[in-house]
């Protein structure tokens, strides 16, 4: 009687842990914002993200972090988590007046952040304290 033996299939290489969280916390300053808006590329590349909604994503950081330069007090946090099925974005600064979306004309120049950030992710907030600006992105989940 001979015995059989079934190898077993390759192991699929795991894919390296990465930080599936960050925090950058900067100075209120304009220049920040190009740099807040690379780290986050840098790590929607990490995440692989598709690249249209990564573009997405940097826009959305990229207005709530012009918006706590601009109109907030003291330094600058941006805290991003990656649940696997959603971006959580927050952005927070030491101003208790909360963000608020605003109507822009056409011919204005500023105004239209918020209205972006609410366009572009599946819903927004601002914390009870109004020191931080929230969002939740939509993730592929690789279904149909």
């Amino acid at each position: 009687m001979s015995h059989a033996t079934a190898a077993a299939p390759p192991a699929a290489k795991p894919k390296p842990l990465t930080s599936r969280a960050f925090e950058v916390v900067v100075e209120p300053d304009r220049v920040r914002v190009a740099q807040i808006r690379r780290i986050t590329a840098a790590f929607m590349r990490l995440w692989d993200v598709p690249d249209p909604l990564a573009e997405d994503v940097r826009l959305v950081v990229s207005e709530l972090v012009t918006n706590a330069v601009e109109h907030g007090h003291g330094s600058v946090a941006l805290r991003m988590r990656n649940t696997g099925g959603e971006l959580s974005v927050e952005v927070t600064d030491d101003n208790p007046a909360p963000a608020q979306l605003r109507t822009a004309d056409d011919d204005d120049v500023h105004g239209r952040g918020l209205f972006l950030v609410a366009v572009l992710s599946k819903k927004w907030g601002v914390s009870d304290d109004g020191r931080t600006t929230w969002c939740t992105i939509l993730l592929p989940t690789g279904r149909p």
